[in-house]
This record gives C-alpha cells, structure tokens and sequence, in this order.
C-alpha cells in the first residue's frame, strides 16, 4: 500500500517521465548557451567591461533554462491537469527580456557628458535573445546571432585600429584670480597642443577660484600628455584635471 501511494505522489510530482533524448537535448541546449554566451562574454572581459564572461554565461543559461522548463513543462504537471496548461512560448520570452532590461540598464552609466555601457547592455539583450532561442530549438538562429554579434564587436575593433579615429577627453582647471589666465589664452594653450576644445563652460568657486571645464577631441591620444605638461608649467592655474571619454 505504501508502495502504491508512494508512486501515486511520483506520478503527481514528476508528472509524465521524460526519454533519454529529452535529457539529450536538454543537455545539449544547455551547453549550447553556455558557449555562446560565453563567446561574446569573452569579448567584453577582454575590453574591460564590467559585464563580462561570466554575467553572458549566466544570462544566456538562464534565459535557454526558462524556455526548457516552458517546454517540458508536460512532465512535471499531472497529466489530468495537462489540458489546463496553455502553451504559449512568447509569455516566458517576454517576461525573460523584460527582466533583462533591468540587467542591462545596471551597467548603463552616465559620466556627466558621456554615457558608457550601452554597447554592453546590447550585448546582454543579444545573449538573453541567443538563450531564448536556445531554449526552443532555434540553432541556426542562435548560431547566427552569436556570430553577428561577434563579428559586428570584432569588426568594430579591427575598424577602430586601422582607421584613425578621434580621442576625447574632459578638462576641468581651476585658474587664481590674481594672476588670471583668460578664455582666448587657455583656448589658444589648447590649440597649440593639437586639441581641438569645446566652447569652455565657466563659473566661480569659493575663494575667488575660476573654473573653466570643456572638451577636447585630436586624432593623437599623445597630445593630452603633451597638454599636461604645459598645464604644470602654468603657474597661475591651481589644479587640473583631463579626463578621457568614450562616446557611443
């Protein structure tokens, strides 16, 4: 008797058993996500981004697990209450890539003037969107996907060494009253270092202190070096401060 009920509760928990090629493919699903995610986690771990290898790992394995249990939702429900179950893929999909929009916008950072991480909160989209179609069988999609993605970070990258861009970067000095140095002086400093500068923003801090701030773009990251130097040789300016950026 125990024995029967013992099956008895087996059968309402676990449902209709699964065959050995349903744990095949899940299985393979899930290796699946796990080297694609990890392909383009990769690429983000070798440029210093925060959300690297082990964040696309783990998003794209999740996102192919939800549609896994979506799908063999039959063997873990009763099998008199299967005719309740709706079977609708794109529920689980849209409350996957929901949830991955609050993911992405944490590595979204807005610096003043600049905004870093939306190249990686794409990214993350991209993985979760592999990982969905993981997870429904999709291969050729997912395959597809995983190297546009790559190749489209790749090609950026290869683009960015051979074709010579600009670099940016923020200056911020403080300039003494006593010995004030004017707009048209400091922008022509700027100018003889081969930085092109922004209209300068100006303002007064506490103790009689100027505060100019712009941006500045060259086609040689070296020249800011060659700005800071002149920058100490400037006895009239308090402190100061060159920050590099990163536009979109």
């Amino acid at each position: 008797m125990l024995c029967s009920v013992s099956l008895e509760f087996n059968h309402l928990i676990i449902g209709k058993p699964m065959e050995i090629q349903d744990y095949q493919v899940i299985l393979l699903r899930l290796f699946l996500s796990i080297l694609f995610g990890g392909c383009i986690g990769m690429e983000r771990t070798l440029r210093g981004r925060s959300a690297g290898f082990r964040t696309h790992v783990l998003v794209c394995t999740s996102s192919t697990l939800m549609m896994l249990l979506m799908i063999y939702q039959w063997s873990l429900i009763d099998e008199n209450s299967v005719a309740a179950v709706r079977y609708d893929p794109s529920r689980m999909a849209q409350g996957i890539m929901t949830g991955i929009g609050f993911l992405g916008g944490g590595v979204i950072i807005k610096d003043k003037v600049t905004v870093r991480g939306l190249t990686t909160a794409a990214c993350i989209w991209m993985t979760a969107s592999i990982g969905v179609a993981l997870g429904m069988g999709f291969y050729i999609g997912a395959a597809l996907a995983c190297l546009i993605t790559i190749g489209t970070l790749l090609l950026h990258s290869f683009i960015e060494r051979k074709v010579p861009g600009s670099s940016y970067g923020k200056l911020s000095l403080y300039i003494t009253q006593k010995n004030p140095l004017s707009e048209q002086q400091l922008i022509s400093l700027v100018q003889q270092c081969n930085l092109k500068p922004s209209t300068p923003a100006f303002s007064v801090r506490e103790g009689g202190l100027w505060r100019y701030q712009m941006v500045l773009s060259t086609k040689k990251s070296s020249n800011f070096s060659i700005l800071r130097e002149e920058l100490l040789r400037q006895k009239n300016i308090i402190r100061f401060s060159i920050t590099p950026m990163e536009l979109l």
